[in-house]
């Protein structure tokens, strides 16, 4: 049975949540955001994007069916924090091979259980995206928001998770070869590029235009990653190098870098986009697709029309840009995760239109 000891989150506007520990007991100051998806903690939990973020889960019941090796999205997970209403540490699930709070612990992850989520989730909503400190200790609530304001923003996220030296996928009968900058990249991208015959060369997010270019790659891919864009600039301006030279596919932080590297603008969402339910929809040919989402950076549509991108999709709840492209240089990306891990197995097209441009 899981021993519990107690723990508080203090908002940096002085809103106090007690609950109890689970996983690892951590003093942290962490953004507080939250995700909708009703399954796929493991992924969540393992997704590299989520780098300094304490992810608060709208789904009140969290590791009733454990941890398996396969759904790993990272071997060395790095979010900051996962905050629930009900953990269970009594998994039912034949795949099941730990529970979630043993795996926390091993890579030093804070839990906090036993708090309306509800109540924070709204919290986060109307009031947007807010640092908080997580803690076990009785510091007051005036010595705690002076931590958070006195506790930098990390602007060096995609740096600690990117790769450091190139890692290679190779299927039995490989048709093209693909070059991924890996920014803080999930495995199932890499997984849906070799399931269509693609070599997979991951690479580090700072890796130069020269040592890219030498590797004769027949498609570049640019992953997803934690943070803000504009802090990845070596990752913009080898893309700006590339653009018109060779196909070009990017996911999420790839989507914005994209956008970045041909002049368009980048702002943050109020509470971002975080979950395995958002429509997009296709204006090309008014399909709708349903998303898995994780981004807390949205790309600026008025600041497209000076670029040669054109908008290509659309979140049908926000009117957020989804999706860019440009047909004469053969690129295009999306904001959200066609790989989908968690969430629907709508967008797995976009891999193949990759595939058919290379």
């Amino acid at each position: 049975m899981l021993k519990e000891s107690e723990a508080k989150i203090i908002t940096e506007d002085g809103e106090v949540f007690t609950g109890s520990f689970f996983g690892a007991e951590r003093e942290k100051v962490l953004e507080l955001v939250f995700n909708t998806s009703m399954v796929g903690y493991q992924e969540i939990l393992s997704d590299p994007s989520y780098t300094d973020q304490a992810v608060v889960m709208t789904y009140p019941l969290i590791g009733n069916y454990g941890m398996a090796h396969d759904d790993y999205e990272t071997r060395h997970p790095s979010i900051g924090a996962m905050i629930v209403h009900e953990y269970n540490d009594e998994p039912s699930n034949f795949r099941s091979e730990r529970t979630l709070s043993d795996v926390m612990k091993e890579y030093e992850i804070t839990g906090v259980c036993g708090i309306d989520t509800r109540r924070l989730n709204r919290m986060i909503r109307d009031r947007g995206s807010r640092r908080a400190l997580i803690t076990g200790s009785d510091r007051s609530v005036e010595e705690a928001v002076r931590m958070i304001k006195d506790t930098p923003v990390p602007t060096d996220a995609v740096s600690r998770v990117s790769c450091r030296e190139i890692r290679e996928f190779v299927p039995a009968k490989p048709k093209f070869h693909v070059v991924a900058i890996d920014c803080g990249m999930k495995e199932n991208i890499a997984r849906s590029l070799v399931e269509r015959s693609c070599r997979v060369s991951i690479v580090p997010w700072n890796t130069p235009f020269e040592k890219i270019k030498s590797m004769r790659p027949d498609g570049l891919f640019i992953s997803n990653g934690p943070g803000d864009p504009r802090d990845v600039e070596p990752t913009v301006n080898t893309i700006r190098k590339f653009l018109g030279e060779l196909p070009v596919f990017g996911i999420c932080l790839g989507h914005q870098i994209i956008s970045l590297a041909y002049g368009a603008e980048i702002y943050k969402l109020k509470f971002g986009h975080r979950g395995g339910n958002h429509p997009v929809k296709d204006l090309a040919t008014g399909k709708i697709e349903i998303t898995s989402q994780n981004h807390s950076y949205a790309v600026d549509p008025e600041s497209v029309k000076n670029t040669p991108l054109k908008v290509e999709r659309i979140n049908i709840l926000d009117n957020t840009v989804e999706g860019v492209g440009c047909e004469r240089d053969r690129v295009f990306s999306v904001q959200y995760h066609p790989e989908s891990a968690p969430g629907p197995r709508d967008s797995a097209f976009l891999f193949d239109r990759f595939l058919d441009m290379m």
